[in-house]
């Protein structure tokens, strides 16, 4: 049967999938981490209260990378290079969404409306990141290679994600509300076309290695297209609202430390 537990279950018996899986993973999340410390760097002095929380939310994307290289290097794999088709983060970069990193290379302090940008396109790419980690972990969470992993980069994605809400209502409520629904509407429809794309791409490298059949193939293909259809049509308003979380100051404190996988 076709699910996203038997293709996940595929690709992580595999070595070659599994590496290219990691690999892609691993890479994201280490970009992650250094545009939010970039981020944190160069807060302007009127917001620097967030800083703490911007360092946290990229120690945690640091974090998250070496995990995924370390479930590489226990099965004694090394990571491979990212195509550049499967780059979310490069590609929505290219796309407008989060602070270019010509911006974030300059030793010069951000603007206010940096960082309202900021944490809206991060409000969208966390609410992928924390649904894809929860679907995870509903299949894979008890999973003796990779569960605890999981379960832990899920949590902190909540964490991400609760942070979010809370300081968008928080600068809603400042005044910067107009601009931030802009922005987060933006993004979304931005975010939703970018995750289709490196989804048929990383689909398409997995099927190469996999030697799917083509009926299988293009089962995976309309899936995709369809999830897409339906997130234009009205499941991208998911990424653009707001609402107080039930935990607050979620990214208050250091990270807590990477598991031993």
């Amino acid at each position: 049967m076709l699910s996203a537990r038997s293709i996940f279950q595929e690709i992580v018996d595999n070595d070659d999938t599994y590496q290219l899986f990691c690999s892609i993973a691993a890479s994201g999340e280490t970009q992650g981490g250094w545009e939010n410390a970039r981020i944190a760097a160069l807060v302007p002095e009127s917001m620097r209260d967030l800083a703490p929380k911007i360092t946290r939310h990229g120690a945690d994307e640091d974090k998250h990378g070496r995990i995924f290289n370390a479930l590489l290097r226990k099965r004694q794999l090394d990571p491979v290079p990212v195509p550049p088709e499967t780059d979310y983060t490069m590609l929505l970069e290219q796309r407008g969404i989060g602070l270019a990193h010509d911006k974030l290379r300059r030793d010069e302090p951000l603007t206010e409306e940096d960082i309202v940008v900021y944490l809206a396109h991060s409000r969208v790419t966390e609410q992928r990141a924390a649904d894809q980690m929860v679907m995870l972990v509903t299949h894979f969470g008890d999973h003796p290679e990779v569960g605890r992993a999981i379960r832990m980069i899920s949590a902190d994605e909540e964490n991400h994600l609760a942070y979010c809400h809370e300081e968008l209502l928080r600068l809603a409520g400042a005044g910067h509300g107009r601009r931030i629904q802009q922005v987060l509407r933006e993004s979304s429809l931005t975010e939703i076309a970018v995750y289709r794309d490196v989804s048929l791409a990383v689909m398409g490298h997995m099927d190469r290695l996999l030697r799917w059949p083509k009926a299988k193939s293009a089962a995976l293909a309309a899936g995709i297209h369809g999830m897409y259809a339906y997130e234009r049509l009205g499941g991208w308003r998911r990424m653009v609202s707001l609402a107080m979380p039930e935990r607050r100051g979620a990214l208050d404190g250091p990270p807590t430390p990477a598991p031993a996988v």
